[in-house]
């Protein structure tokens, strides 16, 4: 890679006179002083407009205010100040059988969570940090460690809600539009990774990528934020906040193969407030579905092995149920819904969470050979 200077060579040429450079000079100052007074805001950072249709949950005066214009801290200094006080951990206890007979409560796991609601104590964290759970202690910034009851949880969205009852003194989040996020936009991560030890832990990154697509149970049903800011085992269920100290993103899953590293994952908020809203309304979720039984062994190298096409494969149909009015049987293969491809199990969950309870589609299934085309009038599935 070549360099290059381009300040001119003064040695070559006539030097000025005095009076000439001392005038020069003091139209420079003036000249550079406006150019200062007028750039310094877009140095230093005026504070940014908040989204206009963002959505706050709690209402008025539960929410931080992060002043991103202040020359005293670095804003991420203020928003682990405001923010990290709605954020805490999560414990998992179940039983577990001793070698004397006895049984008894163990901490299975822990996660992270945050207070989308102070007035009724609701806190927001992921559903696989709960599952199994017969006993959930929540561990607040203030050093309070409080059981927790759980509201409700859904698998299909990865998603859960928990409740305590001692509401003095809790702070909440603030929600912002995670629909308007951009690519290279910094944000901050709140969470416990590895438990108490660590509770709270900031980190900081950016948005790498939006509407990212991963084959896990629960995250497939959403277009996820994908960050470089440090996500480890114990910050699932944490909130991913933008400069404005909003919350944007859940944070869900990590890339952990060898050799990734910066590659963390986050459910955006915008598509996950409507299922936790279910959540705390009804105390589960509802979802539109077939009411077929998908396997999830059928690959797109076992497809390909046979001449088959990529899909998902049915390997039950629900008795009276939408599919099976429409004529969809066992052993057909779904190809797409609406036309858009659908290449495996967790696609098609994807591609269904679209939808809601009452839409008709058209389904495309490949059977003995043929390609099919079903009207189906899509059905209401709840969470367990």
């Amino acid at each position: 890679m070549s360099y290059y200077n381009d300040q001119n060579d003064y040695s070559k040429k006539r030097r000025p006179s005095f009076l000439s450079t001392l005038v020069i000079a003091v139209i420079s100052a003036v000249i550079g002083g406006i150019i200062a007074v007028a750039l310094i805001p877009s140095v230093y950072g005026n504070k940014q407009a908040a989204p206009m249709n963002r959505v706050i949950i709690n209402g008025p005066g539960t929410t931080p205010t992060i002043n991103t214009g202040s020359n005293d801290n670095f804003p991420v200094v203020q928003i682990a100040k405001a923010v990290g006080p709605a954020v805490v951990g999560i414990a998992n206890f179940q039983s577990q059988g001793s070698l004397f007979g006895g049984g008894g409560l163990t901490e299975a796991g822990s996660g992270s969570g945050f207070i989308i609601d102070a007035q009724h104590g609701y806190i927001v964290t992921n559903n696989h940090v709960v599952t199994g759970a017969e006993k959930l202690v929540v561990s607040l910034a203030d050093g309070r460690n409080l059981n927790a009851k759980l509201v409700g949880a859904d698998d299909r969205t990865d998603l859960a809600v928990v409740q305590i009852s001692d509401t003095s003194k809790l702070t909440a989040t603030q929600e912002g539009d995670s629909t308007k996020l951009q690519v290279g936009e910094p944000v901050v991560a709140i969470g416990n990774p590895g438990g108490q030890e660590f509770a709270r832990s900031v980190t900081t990154g950016v948005v790498s990528a939006t509407n990212r697509i991963l084959d896990i149970p629960g995250e497939s049903s959403f277009n996820l934020i994908q960050t470089d800011a440090a996500i480890n085992p114990g910050n699932s269920g944490g909130p991913l906040v933008n400069y404005q100290g909003q919350v944007i993103g859940i944070n869900s899953a990590k890339n952990q193969e060898q050799g990734f590293e910066g590659m963390g994952f986050a459910i955006p908020i915008s598509d996950a407030l409507p299922t936790i809203e279910q959540l705390i309304a009804k105390g589960y979720a509802s979802h539109a579905g077939l009411n077929v039984q998908i396997d999830p062994r059928y690959t797109a190298e076992y497809a390909s092995q046979r001449g088959w096409p990529a899909g998902a494969y049915v390997s039950k149909v629900v008795l009276g149920g939408p599919a099976q009015r429409a004529g969809i049987t066992a052993g057909d293969i779904i190809t797409k819904i609406n036309g858009k491809d659908i290449k495996s199990s967790l696609e098609l969950t994807h591609e269904l969470f679209k939808y809601k309870a009452g839409d008709k589609v058209t389904v495309t299934v490949f059977r003995n050979s043929k390609t099919l085309e079903m009207s189906v009038t899509l059905t209401e599935i709840k969470s367990q």
